[in-house]
Parts: structure tokens; C-alpha cells; sequence
């Protein structure tokens, strides 16, 4: 199971190409081409593509078409919904910066 995990030990997330295209708000075959052309990376279990959910993004966001159709009728859709409006709840930038910090020097501790 060591390939659950990539070297800065992040788990790998990977996702179905039927997944991958309802997240995105593209046709499968759109992500099949991207498989082909070795735009995203993925590892193949049971006979079925499982594609990095990490490559996925980053092939969506260099991808004009696919990142506005990802933003009109992918998951990009629900961002402005997700977005945190009462300030109670946000953090400012000062509590951020403190925790930021706090975090820092338990790392050099």
C-alpha cells in the first residue's frame, strides 16, 4: 500500500474517468484524450483508469476550454457558493499570520 502516499507523504487521490468528468463538466472522452496524450498521470487497477485527481487539476487549469466548462458546469460552479461570508467564522489576516507562525516554530522546535 506504499502507493497511497507520494514522497512528501500527501496522500494520492485518484478518481474514475466517469468522476473525472463529472467534477470537470466534460465529456469522458475529453478525459480519455488527456490519458492518451499523457497530459495526466494515472495508474490502471482492476482494468480501469485511475487518474491523479493532483494531474487532473493542473491539466484542467492550462486547459482554457476545460477550466471554463469546469467553472460553469463542474465543480467550479459551487465555489462562489463555498466561499465564507461571515466574518466570525473567516480568519483575518492577523490570526492567519499568528497561526502561520505558531505553526513555524513548532516545526523548528
Amino acid at each position: 500500500m506504499t502507493d497511497l502516499f507520494d514522497q512528501q507523504g500527501k496522500e494520492i487521490v485518484r478518481v474514475s474517468i466517469s468522476e473525472a468528468a463529472r467534477l470537470f463538466g466534460v465529456n469522458p472522452q475529453t478525459i480519455r484524450r488527456a490519458i492518451k496524450s499523457q497530459e495526466v498521470t494515472y495508474v490502471v487497477v482492476a482494468g480501469r483508469y485511475k487518474i491523479n485527481f493532483e494531474s487532473l487539476v493542473k491539466w484542467s487549469q492550462h486547459k482554457t476550454t476545460v477550466r471554463n466548462k469546469s467553472n460553469t458546469r463542474g465543480i467550479g460552479q459551487y465555489v462562489d457558493k463555498w466561499k465564507i461570508k461571515n466574518t466570525l467564522y473567516s480568519p483575518s489576516k492577523k490570526s492567519a499570520a499568528r497561526l502561520q507562525k505558531n505553526k513555524d516554530d513548532d516545526q523548528s522546535a
